[in-house]
């Protein structure tokens, strides 16, 4: 599976494990049709999807090769030509309490922190406030209630059988608005099943979590004064409070030259920084945020180092690595000013990440920095690097962010033509 891989790459890099070994497991890792089995991105957004209201209940988690999948899929096409006839709009659906929801069930499963900058931008469209700081507030009263990778242990077929995305709703019920109302016309609290889970190995009760609150961590300092983002239900746990020198990759060509150079000035307490690879910087904001650890320290048993930049992360990855670093360094963030050897301290736990850097001496290095040179000046490539927005807004185009002045408003005429049978 799509985890496992990112630890068999280290084993070959380590010596631990030939190329050849690790392209038969690769060939195997995806042995049908569907995303990733794990709770990456593509799971997370089906999960979200639902949790926002967004599509029917039960709909999430059904595997690939189930033939549910395709009555599922009927039953919505039909349900969205009610809502066109009802005209139940999304905007009614997708109200503030409608994402504390998606965000809340997001926490519960450990999904990928790409689901952040997707709802950071769906709520753009849609006209509802919401910033880094609800995740952060939200993930501090939300526990791990679902055991299911890269966070725990199972595949999210488990999840689909142990009662799918309801049964996990129905564990996060006091936490939830129940009655926000759904694309069924009826509220959360309606379409929720009666009994909670079975089988409790991987979905627990609330008050019995695999991990209590705080899987998630917003962290803002002078590093990230907009803030960056931390998935600490997937990171380890004693890497959440760190100190140590910065080793600097000016963008991932510079990476790829020299991470695995013997003579890197790296050791386990490094912190690997990375810019370069944001929104602008990369530009298109790359799953490059879970940097490789050099493999001299690898082939010495470690497993993990604190890695900061102003990229993504793939959703079956997993490590402390600490995203989406806003402002990036493409537009003057102060990620950068950072130098090697500067010390960069992280404390997810108080929601911190600086470095140890005095004001004057960052101003004499801002006052040297030179802005990076324009790479894309025609077609839709320049025309994303103008208009595209930070990670903490969600990476939409500015233009984008807001409702309609005049939404569409056809008359009820329209539809007669369906409802009479044609």
């Amino acid at each position: 599976m799509g985890t496992d891989l990112w630890e068999y790459i280290d084993d070959v890099r380590a010596g631990r494990m030939s190329m050849a070994d690790y392209e038969r497991l690769e060939a195997a890792a995806g042995p049908s049709r569907g995303h990733c089995p794990e709770m990456g991105t593509a799971s997370t957004m089906a999960t979200i999807v639902e949790g926002l209201g967004m599509t029917l209940p039960g709909t999430a988690a059904i595997p690939a090769m189930d033939s549910r999948r395709m009555q599922v899929a009927e039953e919505c096409g039909a349900r969205a030509v009610g809502l066109a006839v009802e005209r139940l709009r999304p905007s009614q659906v997708m109200t503030a309490e409608a994402f504390d929801n998606a965000i809340t069930l997001m926490l519960a499963v450990g999904g990928s922190t790409n689901a952040i900058v997707h709802l950071l931008a769906i709520a753009g469209r849609v006209g509802v406030p919401l910033s880094l700081n609800r995740f952060h507030e939200l993930s501090a009263r939300t526990p791990l209630v679902v055991n299911v990778r890269p966070a725990g242990e199972h595949l999210v077929e488990h999840v689909f059988h142990a009662g799918g995305i309801p049964a996990v709703l129905k564990s996060l019920e006091p936490l939830l608005h129940t009655d926000a109302i759904t694309v069924t016309g009826k509220t959360v609290a309606a379409n929720l099943p009666a009994a909670a889970a079975a089988d409790t190995s991987v979905i627990a009760p609330l008050d019995a979590p695999y991990q209590p609150p705080g899987g998630l961590a917003v962290v803002r300092g002078n590093l990230a004064p907009d803030g960056a983002v931390l998935k600490c239900a997937a990171a380890s746990p004693e890497l959440l409070v760190h100190q140590g020198p910065a080793v600097v990759f000016e963008d991932m060509a510079d990476l790829m030259r020299r991470f695995d150079d013997p003579d890197l000035p790296v050791t386990r307490d490094s912190v690997l920084i990375l810019r370069s690879a944001g929104p602008r910087g990369a530009p298109g904001m790359p799953e490059w945020g879970q940097l490789p650890i050099p493999s001299k320290l690898l082939k010495d048993g470690v497993t993990d180092m604190v890695r900061i930049s102003d990229a993504r992360m793939s959703g079956t990855a997993y490590g402390t690595c600490v995203l989406h670093v806003s402002p990036e360094s493409a537009v003057g963030g102060p990620l950068a000013l950072v130098r090697d050897g500067d010390v960069i301290a992280l404390d997810a736990h108080a929601g911190t990440l600086d470095m140890h850097v005095s004001d004057d001496e960052l101003a004499s290095r801002r006052a040297e920095l030179a802005p990076p040179p324009r790479r894309h000046t025609r077609g839709y490539t320049a025309l994303y690097v103008d208009r595209v927005l930070q990670a903490d807004r969600g990476c939409d185009f500015d233009f984008l962010v807001g409702r309609s002045e005049r939404p569409q408003d056809e008359p009820d005429a329209i539809f007669e033509g369906w409802i009479g049978g044609w």
